[in-house]
């Protein structure tokens, strides 16, 4: 196993974190790093990246809908923490897909699967997902295959 591994990589940026005092930045990765050790200790595996990508994508999710909730809310200052936390994870995953590149990869996987309308859904989003792991919101992507399975 390489050592640039992404929870080495997250590990290095709380040094750094530590060392430029940057108190929000250093509790969002100790979150991480938190997670991951709650995974490793509950399911006693060690976090590969693919792993990692999916705990990181789960937490901006759930960031996300905190955010949403809290600006409905009328709870600005707590919903810019989860925005501010967001911003934090999201250095650590892959840069997001543009749109041109997520229909041209929804475009082959319906191409690829076998069933035609909505009974090909499962198929689709199945191909989909690894390639998608914190690339793209999957909640997103899956309307949008939705949308092309009904027109089709």
């Amino acid at each position: 196993m390489s050592d640039a591994t992404l929870a080495h990589t997250i590990k290095a940026a709380m040094k750094a974190a530590m060392k430029a005092k940057d108190k929000d930045r250093l509790s969002t990765i100790r979150l991480i790093l938190a997670e991951f050790k709650r995974i490793e200790v509950d399911e006693r595996v060690e976090v590969d990246d693919a792993r990692a990508l999916a705990v990181l994508d789960k937490m901006v999710k759930q960031r996300r809908d905190s955010a949403s909730q809290y600006a409905a809310a009328g709870r600005q200052e707590l919903a810019d923490n989860e925005n501010a936390e967001i911003e934090v994870i999201q250095e650590f995953l892959p840069a997001q897909l543009s749109d041109a590149e997520l229909d041209s990869l929804i475009d082959a996987a319906i191409a690829a699967s076998d069933a035609s309308g909505m009974a090909a859904m499962g198929a689709v989003m199945g191909q989909l997902k690894p390639q998608l792991q914190g690339r793209a919101d999957i909640g997103a992507v899956s309307k949008l295959v939705k949308q092309r399975l009904n027109a089709g």
